[in-house]
């Protein structure tokens, strides 16, 4: 009767099962005179005894026991824990993030572990791996401080379809411009470009053998015996045969057609019905879709150019076999990043009493609301489901505060990052440090002319310190004011360097960045005291 109501409860039932496998007498009677116990007899109505039939000791099989509980589940296997090692740990992609980005750790720390969360994610029994949902992420930091370049240097690294968009360019549903299901269905199309691309790579060796093949049956014929095809096999294989000229049948371009029968306008890209509609006409328009496949034209060629123009022609016929849409989907929907630019532009101060009636307003982040927090939307490809979208969203927050955000939306970005504003030396460590600095770029791009470009570490200092000056005086635009100044620096020297003798060295020092921003510091000041 006990192990009855112990096996009704699934987590004790778990723990049941386990010490059921260890030892498959344990609950079988300790004495033999009598099958069961004396307190199970039950009294009937009419005084009879009945004594309730034996407990059944057969071990639980596993098809029919409850799940385990939460901790067998994780413990079950050092397998899995050897395959996650595998992948990089968070301190791996910090440090792969501050080759490119100065300063901001603490976005660095919680970008790396959404990123591993995803991957830990993989490893989950399919009954906890629907729970776990990501935590999206809220950065508050000024403009310039590298709020956008963390998040698209982790996508790099995850290699997962990512997509940027500014919250400003929506308007609320029932007003005319794009509503925010168009960044799920742009996510979509970047995930369709990114599995075409890997599949790409798959079959490029196996296309390119098909396109020697279609050559040598230009050049020689179908019926060509075998010891001339391989002679034309190995003139074509050395470059031989590359001036010659081929007749290819190539097919027609679409593009003629292409906005015959357009409709909808700009919003037809909105509505997936529209635009499958709109692929489907112009297609019809084209000749496809018929069992001669697309009209082609035959155009003359070299061997060279031919070369290309097939490739991507077999390219194209394979990629027709493999479902990229559904792969494109998997993708999106376990691993897209989608990065919401200026949010902190569609709030309103709660300070005033009366709201904006603007339609890029509190409207959009209504419309936000269940994209965030998951839904399925619609688009030409198939439905897609966002509860793994993981998004970043980020702002400078200056007339507003993160409070003044809907409740709602401020739930749905559980972890806030504030990013600190760059000083003199995190701007000296930008243009030294990163592995593609800006200064690095200055000295390559003048290296092409024959020309040595140096910058001195005095010159080098003074440009941080002036910039980090413009930053105070002007506007604060963080890094961005960098390009300004070393535009201006460059300006003639770049402009001087086509004319220069090979092997001439331009040496950049502190009195020339003090002579070339020393108008600008001045018209700087000046301004301040204009109306």
């Amino acid at each position: 009767m006990l192990l009855r109501q112990t096996l009704r409860n699934p987590l004790m039932a778990g723990i049941v099962r386990n010490q059921v496998r260890s030892n498959p007498f344990r609950f079988l009677s300790t004495s033999s005179d009598s099958p069961t116990d004396s307190s199970d007899t039950t009294i009937t109505e009419n005084g009879s005894s009945e004594i309730p039939p034996p407990v059944d000791s057969t071990p639980i099989a596993a098809e029919d026991a409850p799940p385990l509980p939460v901790n067998d589940v994780i413990h079950s296997s050092d397998k899995r824990v050897a395959k996650l090692n595998e992948y990089p740990a968070p301190s791996d992609i910090v440090s792969k993030l501050s080759q490119h980005i100065v300063g901001q750790d603490s976005a660095k720390r919680a970008v790396s572990l959404a990123m591993r969360n995803r991957i830990r994610r993989t490893f989950l029994p399919d009954i906890l791996q629907k729970e776990v949902t990501p935590r999206n992420v809220l950065m508050i930091g000024p403009t310039g401080c590298g709020k956008t370049e963390v998040a698209r240097r982790m996508a790099d690294l995850a290699d997962a379809p990512f997509l940027k968009v500014e919250a400003t360019k929506f308007t609320e549903v029932g007003y005319h411009g794009r509503d925010v299901d168009s960044i799920v269905r742009d996510l979509v199309d970047v995930g369709i470009q990114q599995v075409k691309k890997m599949k790409t790579k798959e079959i490029k060796s196996e296309a390119e053998e098909n396109v020697k093949e279609r050559i040598l049956d230009i050049l020689t014929g179908p019926n060509r015996d075998k010891t001339s095809r391989e002679s034309f096999r190995t003139l074509l294989e050395g470059g031989g045969l590359d001036e010659q000229e081929i007749e290819v049948d190539v097919p027609v371009s679409s593009e003629k057609n292409a906005g015959i029968f357009a409709m909808g306008g700009d919003q037809g890209a909105n509505n997936p019905n529209v635009a499958a509609m709109n692929d489907f006409l112009t297609k019809v328009a084209g000749g496809g879709g018929g069992k001669k496949g697309p009209p082609t034209e035959r155009k003359k060629m070299t061997v060279e150019e031919a070369k290309e123009v097939i490739l991507d022609i077999e390219i194209e016929r394979m990629l027709e076999n493999i479902d990229l849409k559904k792969e494109a989907i998997t993708s999106v929907e376990q691993s897209g990043i989608v990065f919401i630019d200026e949010i902190d532009k569609i709030c309103s101060s709660r300070d005033f009493s009366s709201r904006s009636a603007d339609a890029s307003a509190e409207g959009v982040q209504r419309d936000l609301l269940p994209l965030v927090e998951g839904t399925t939307i619609s688009t030409k490809f198939g439905n897609v489901n966002t509860d793994y979208i993981l998004f970043i969203a980020s702002g400078a927050f200056h007339s507003v505060k993160p409070s003044d955000m809907l409740p709602e939306l401020q739930g749905r970005l559980p972890v806030r990052v504030e990013l600190q504003g760059l000083t003199e030396e995190d701007l000296y460590r930008i243009l030294t440090e990163p592995i593609a600095n800006a200064l690095l770029q200055q000295v390559e791009l003048i290296a092409t002319e024959g020309v040595k470009l140096d910058f001195e570490d005095d010159a080098i200092r003074e440009m941080a310190r002036m910039a980090a000056q413009l930053n105070k005086t002007v506007e604060n635009i963080g890094a961005r004011r960098l390009y300004t100044v070393i535009e201006r620096i460059m300006e003639e020297i770049s402009y001087d360097a086509a004319e220069m003798e090979e092997g001439s060295v331009i040496t950049v020092d502190k009195k020339l960045v003090q002579d070339r921003l020393s108008d600008v510091l001045v018209a700087s000041d000046l301004s301040r005291y204009i109306l």
